[in-house]
């Protein structure tokens, strides 16, 4: 098979960046995103010369086609791109809550759109899209970040739909223990998830990668939504 070219938005840190590093690793070229031009070409720098780097805020979904002109053609994507927020409804920020739904809904919908000139048509081609287990476990806080995630399902199913044979799949991660924003905890933060998982081990990033590869190359899986989370929602 020739060299594919994988997207990665969102790959200048966390899973991302293991993304576009393990995609570099099988062989392809990888192009990521990240807000800052220079700091996501320094990464890309850092992750060989099959990487380049792009500047794109699809928070800003009217400037996700320009910013993406330059790529020319697309074997796959990963919308990795994300941004935690705490939003109670009691205390309910309109603002970010708008931010973070145009951000993942709609400028993820945009990005999709603007690279699909560029992907062939068949089922060698694979998005994946991040959502995340908040949409079935939720917390206090997570009213905009549960909502958003629930609609990742729905907008998987319509796009699964529409573009096929192209397939399109989420995955849902659960609490990365050894991911940067969860191993800055105290331990005692990721004791108390570990004992909420069978087998008492949080899922990692190795997993993640792992799972995001398997949606994106195995030619008999669409329109499926696929937690990584070591099974907590059975305790």
């Amino acid at each position: 098979m020739s060299q594919r070219t994988i997207v990665v938005v969102g790959g200048t840190s966390g899973i991302g960046r293991e993304i576009a590093a393990d995609c570099v690793r099988r062989g392809d070229r990888v192009v990521i995103t990240g807000r800052d031009r220079e700091r996501t070409e320094a990464i890309a720098a850092e992750l060989g010369p099959a990487a380049r780097g792009v500047a794109l805020d699809i928070s800003e979904p009217h400037t996700v086609a320009d910013s993406l002109s330059s790529v020319e053609t697309v074997d796959g994507l990963v919308l990795a791109a994300i941004e935690r927020d705490a939003n109670t409804i009691r205390d309910y920020d309109i603002d970010r809550a708008i931010r973070l739904t145009t951000l993942k809904l709609v400028g993820y919908a945009a990005t999709v759109r603007a690279l699909l000139d560029r992907m062939p048509v068949s089922a060698d081609t694979g998005i994946v899209l991040f959502g995340g287990r908040a949409k079935d476990l939720p917390y206090p806080g997570s009213t905009t970040v549960s909502t958003i995630n629930g609609g990742v399902t729905g907008l998987i199913n319509t796009l699964a739909l529409e573009l096929a044979p192209i397939r399109v799949n989420a995955l849902h991660p659960g609490i990365i223990g050894d991911s940067p924003f969860w191993a800055s905890k105290p331990a005692g933060v990721l004791e108390q998830y570990e004992r909420h998982t069978p087998g008492g081990r949080l899922a990692t990033m190795a997993d993640v990668v792992d799972a995001t590869q398997f949606l994106l190359r195995n030619r008999g899986v669409s329109a499926v939504n696929l937690p990584v989370d070591r099974g907590t929602a059975l305790l």
